[in-house]
């Protein structure tokens, strides 16, 4: 029995592989791997208008389609996002690709509405599965690094995923199947790397009680994230509009049926945002969310002005003011909590900051989608729209200016790290 043992011992060992992804290359894998996650969520925000015309569904469907996306990351978010604390990083990873996988394929054999649906909740439960789990690995591999990558991956997504999508379904064949068969094959190649790369976390316990939504923070950051909250739920207002409204709100301000042009609008938001965070990377955490607040201010009065004078270059220009507030707002709010948290509570707490940017992307824009069609149309709920995330923006304010004290620790901390992080990025 013992020699039997020791034989399927050595089996296992062999059949592991000896070599591992050294710690840089496994940092920007799963930095390539929220960027994928993010862009094959934005993927069918340019198809809205192709999925619309196929099958004549309105525009509240346009935004329901779009928000039980979110809503599903929610419930995966609350009831899996901890998961790889307990069974390791590798293990969810690998899971959530599989059905990352699967909500692809979904959406290429899609024909109606109901089944678009149902591509969108699958899509969201892995993503809710996965963002935890890869935010908390980069971090386990790297502090300051995987922190800025946290900050920086999700706008690069989104940017990516949109703008590619466009490009395929106006110039490419098979629109609405081809960009979610390069995505598949991305996939692939992925979660090659992650069974290349070596875990992160030991496994423990826990694992069935960790399905139990747990809303509980340790007590460290909870001062943090009530600081923070405002501030998430803001900046992914904004981009919930953008992915859901934005595309036909700048289409009808040029007089265009450019499925490029509208898919240009998320691109500007997201690809904006990411490149603040890369600028102002070395700011505080204090200062970026100051920053990103007014930035959000200026920029959602700016397109606000623009659409109302019918501007389409104002509307862009408004934009990119708009994505330096989310990149800013977006970053700083994760640098303010993260350095507070413990390794084995990252992942948790993590989940639970998406859980906020979530209930931000999709709540607002499904109450837009009916206020299009039930109030005064697209024009009049994207000035409500922006008016209300002004309201959210100068809530958020106040809460950053009246809790000076739990701000300061997260600002120091990014600071003490920052020299190394870019050196490490350079």
């Amino acid at each position: 029995m013992l020699a039997t043992r020791t034989h399927a011992r050595r089996l296992t060992a062999l059949a592991r592989p000896t070599w591992r992804l050294p710690s840089n290359v496994a940092l920007y894998l799963l930095a390539s791997l929220v960027v994928t996650f993010l862009a094959a969520s934005a993927a069918p925000t340019p198809l809205y208008g192709t999925y619309q015309a196929e099958w004549h569904f309105s525009a509240i469907t346009t935004t329901v389609v779009f928000g039980v996306y979110a809503i599903a990351v929610l419930g995966a978010l609350l009831t899996l996002g901890r998961l790889s604390d307990f069974l390791g990083r590798r293990r969810v990873l690998l899971a959530a690709i599989a059905v990352q996988a699967l909500s692809l394929v979904l959406f290429v054999r899609a024909g109606d509405v109901d089944q678009l649906l149902v591509a969108r909740v699958v899509q969201g439960v892995s993503a809710g599965a996965g963002l935890g789990a890869i935010g908390a690995g980069m971090l386990d591999l790297s502090r300051s690094r995987g922190t800025l990558a946290n900050a920086v991956a999700p706008g690069v997504g989104t940017a990516s995923g949109a703008l590619l999508s466009a490009v395929v379904v106006q110039y490419l064949p098979a629109p609405t199947r081809l960009i979610y068969l390069v995505l598949l094959a991305v996939l692939a190649l992925q979660a090659i790397g992650i069974v290349l790369m070596r875990e992160t976390v030991d496994r423990t316990d826990g694992a069935l009680r960790a399905l139990v939504p747990d809303v509980r923070l340790p007590r460290q950051v909870r001062g943090a994230v009530l600081t923070v909250t405002p501030v998430l739920f803001a900046v992914w207002a904004l981009a919930g509009f953008y992915a859901s409204l934005g595309p036909a709100l700048v289409r009808s301000l040029a007089d265009s049926h450019s499925i490029v042009l509208g898919g240009l609008s998320l691109f500007v938001l997201a690809g904006s945002a990411a490149l603040s965070v890369v600028v102002l990377r070395g700011a505080s955490a204090r200062t970026l969310m100051l920053t990103g607040i007014l930035a959000l201010v200026l920029g959602v009065a700016a397109t606000l002005v623009a659409v109302a004078a019918g501007s389409t270059v104002g509307f862009f220009a408004g934009t990119v003011i708009a994505g330096i507030g989310f990149g800013s707002g977006f970053q700083g709010g994760i640098r303010t909590v993260l350095p507070l948290v413990a390794p084995h509570e990252r992942a948790g707490v993590l989940s639970l900051l998406y859980v906020v940017s979530y209930l931000g992307l999709g709540v607002p824009a499904i109450a837009a989608g009916y206020l299009v069609v039930h109030s005064g149309g697209l024009v009049v709920t994207a000035r409500e729209y922006g008016i209300a995330v002004i309201a959210l923006a100068t809530m958020a304010l106040i809460a950053v200016l009246r809790r000076r004290e739990p701000a300061a620790p997260a600002a120091r901390a990014p600071r003490a790290e920052t020299s190394t992080c870019t050196a490490q990025v350079r």
